[in-house]
């Protein structure tokens, strides 16, 4: 009996990635950074009108753009839940959508790194590696596309003349490679699977072919769910990227300045992508990709220093404290196993303790 125990509690561990002192650590490495960017701003000589912004803050506005966070996170998870499943408790969906969230603000990589904590979760409460693998990326790939799809329709606009004139380099050009990302996702599935692995294959020669189905077989769930149009799925996927476009909005409202939508729109897809390096909470790399870009497309440079820097404010901590919150809730529900919201079947051969116990 107590080695069953030990074999169990050695299988629930987290990984070592996701692991509760690493988090820790990225926690304290992005408080610090943070720390040390508000230093920079309230010392550093020239950055006095930076300064005079945050000074003459207007609280309501930066309280509106902590609710479009939050609403942000609820439409994560209403997508969640009809992708992964639709007859889990929205209890369970938003319990894990927020841990999601949580991780994602601290290993951004464009919500790859809370996508792993979820499939860490749906792995131990039994569902199928397959499936977790193809539905994760079809959730990813379906999140995503609104701001590609966005890009390509705003973009095109301006390079028609619509709202804030700007070269075709920063209208016409984001638009064109937004339309060639859409078309290669939707392209994907003809590229089929491929032959499965042989018992004999290396162990890199089986990833990649994982890789390849999960990636197709994903691209091929995101095309179908969208065609049947699951109205939670299409109106989380718009909400969860309207409300967070909002919340940059509203923090330029905050301190005085109002910018073009389309150019908060543009900015926002293109800055954001600073959130792929590999910086712990994205510090750094999307302040500075969402600083630059909107300052490229035309709004003031410290208005733009300002609303960017309380829009990740806001953004690193209202998840982590939601999505810290749900998972404490998660651990507990998940030590259940007779817990009747979850819609896969843990198999007989997995343990019959999802996740370690708290405390």
């Amino acid at each position: 009996m107590e080695g069953r125990a030990n074999v169990e509690q050695s299988q629930l561990e987290l990984p070592d990635e996701l692991s509760t002192r690493r988090l820790v650590r990225r926690t304290l490495y992005v408080l610090a950074l943070l720390v040390l960017i508000g230093l920079v701003a309230a010392l550093a000589p020239g950055l006095g009108e930076v300064r005079d912004r945050f000074a003459h803050a207007d609280p309501a506005w930066l309280a509106v753009a902590v609710v479009l966070e939050a609403l942000s996170g609820v439409s994560y998870v209403a997508m969640f839940r009809p992708v992964f499943c639709a007859s889990t408790s929205w209890r369970t969906s938003w319990e894990i959508g927020w841990s999601e969230l949580a991780v994602g603000s601290l290993i951004p990589a464009s919500g790859a790194g809370g996508l792993a904590l979820g499939a860490w979760i749906l792995s131990r409460a039994g569902m199928p590696a397959d499936k977790i693998a193809r539905t994760s990326v079809a959730f990813f790939l379906i999140k995503s596309s609104v701001n590609f799809v966005a890009v390509a329709v705003i973009g095109t606009l301006m390079a028609l003349g619509v709202g804030p004139q700007k070269s075709l380099l920063l209208t016409a050009l984001p638009a064109a490679l937004s339309v060639v990302t859409i078309g290669v996702v939707l392209l994907l599935p003809r590229i089929g699977r491929g032959p499965d692995p042989q018992p004999d294959d290396s162990k890199a020669h089986k990833a990649v072919v994982a890789v390849r189905h999960a990636v197709v077989d994903g691209a091929r769930e995101a095309v179908e769910i969208l065609r049947r149009g699951e109205a939670l799925v299409i109106a989380g996927a718009i909400g969860y990227w309207a409300f967070d476009n909002a919340v940059l909005w509203a923090t330029f409202h905050a301190f005085g300045t109002t910018v073009p939508l389309t150019v908060i729109l543009m900015g926002y897809l293109i800055g954001q992508l600073g959130g792929l390096l590999p910086i712990p909470g994205g510090v750094g790399g999307i302040d500075g990709g969402l600083i630059g870009t909107l300052i490229v497309y035309g709004a003031p440079a410290a208005a733009t220093a300002a609303a960017v820097l309380a829009y990740r404010v806001i953004l690193f901590w209202l998840p982590l404290i939601v999505g810290g919150i749900a998972f404490a809730s998660l651990r507990k529900g998940l030590n259940r196993p007779d817990r009747p919201d979850l819609c896969w079947t843990v198999p007989a051969t997995a343990p019959t303790v999802s996740l370690p116990r708290p405390g």
